[in-house]
């Protein structure tokens, strides 16, 4: 069986990625900028880009590490949103499908800055060979929530509409659709509506009525708080049972699940005994994680590694 160190979001945070790689034995190799182990290999779980110093240079290390066979990625909802956000609608000059509104903007500037069009050509043209969801030997990796019907529906559009083509960046923006509800359950998380009049403000100090949920357990009696996956505060209220009707947990029995995308803070450890996150806020001074998987069936906390 082989052995995975699995990676959270780098957002442009190439210092803390060589310094983690080298910490879990991986040496460069060339040609190109790739990192690569003896016995091991490492997995991306995506969000390479925005926000950090270096981003070309986290794109780099990641697509030449993956191309040389020695690790794996899957694409993150940052990764998405910078496809969408420079892909012009056709036939509607200036109009793109991910609107240029001031927070987007804002969230793709750091990107926009260090990349030149050639290298952002480059990048995208990568970006849209990731998978959203990878099944390797005995683990599952995808950015931010296991959900196998919105996977297998992505793959199904991939095969009638094209790999993120002008047809699937359409279906996949239109709020409402079957395709936007997959894709944005897989990339971002399946979210839970606040009771009226109740919000929060998120991380990057936007409010929001919604919050992003503990998808891999049943909310059966619960409360929004026990429900909540991230580190926003939210209400301490009972849980309107109709709006988590089919929410079903992750099986306990099934391979181990490994996401990034939560925000997570604090020392690093499982969200269940098949469950982990390995994003902890580097981007926002917090640290990059990894977990390093033996082939355990059950996650431990000793098995997280970090650089700050």
């Amino acid at each position: 069986m082989a052995c995975y160190d699995i990676i959270g979001d780098i957002h442009g945070h190439a210092d803390e990625l060589k310094a983690l790689l080298v910490e879990l034995g991986y040496t460069p190799h060339s040609p190109g900028n790739g990192y690569r182990h003896p016995d091991r290999k490492v997995v991306f779980v995506g969000d390479f880009v925005d926000r950090g110093p270096a981003v070309a240079d986290v794109i780099e290390i990641a697509r030449a590490t993956v191309e040389a066979g020695d690790g794996f990625a899957v694409m993150g909802n940052h990764e998405y949103n910078t496809i969408t956000f420079h892909t012009p609608v056709p036939g509607k000059p200036d109009v793109w499908f991910r609107e240029r509104t001031e927070k987007n903007l804002k969230q793709n500037q750091a990107t926009r800055d260090q990349l030149s069009p050639s290298q952002l050509a480059d990048a995208i043209a990568w970006f849209k060979t990731l998978p959203v969801a990878l099944e390797l030997d005995g683990i599952r990796v995808v950015h931010a929530a296991w959900r196998p019907q919105q996977i297998n529906l992505i793959e199904n559009v991939f095969k009638s509409l094209g790999r993120f083509s002008a047809a699937f960046l359409a279906e996949s923006q239109s709020v409402g659709s079957e395709l936007h509800k997959a894709v944005e359950e897989v990339l971002k998380g399946p979210e839970l509506l606040l009771p009226e009049g109740l919000s929060i403000v998120d991380k990057a100090a936007h409010r929001r009525n919604t919050m992003r949920i503990k998808w891999y357990e049943t909310p059966a009696g619960g409360t929004y708080r026990d429900y909540h996956l991230g580190s926003d505060q939210v209400p301490d209220a009972a849980i309107n049972q109709d709006s988590v009707q089919g929410m079903t947990g992750y099986p306990s029995d099934s391979p181990p699940v490994f996401v990034g995308h939560y925000w997570l803070t604090g020392t690093p450890k499982p969200l269940a005994t098949n469950v982990a996150c390995t994003d902890y806020s580097v981007a926002k001074g917090g640290k990059l994680v990894a977990y390093r998987w033996d082939g355990e069936a059950v996650l431990s906390a000793d098995k997280f590694h970090w650089c700050r």
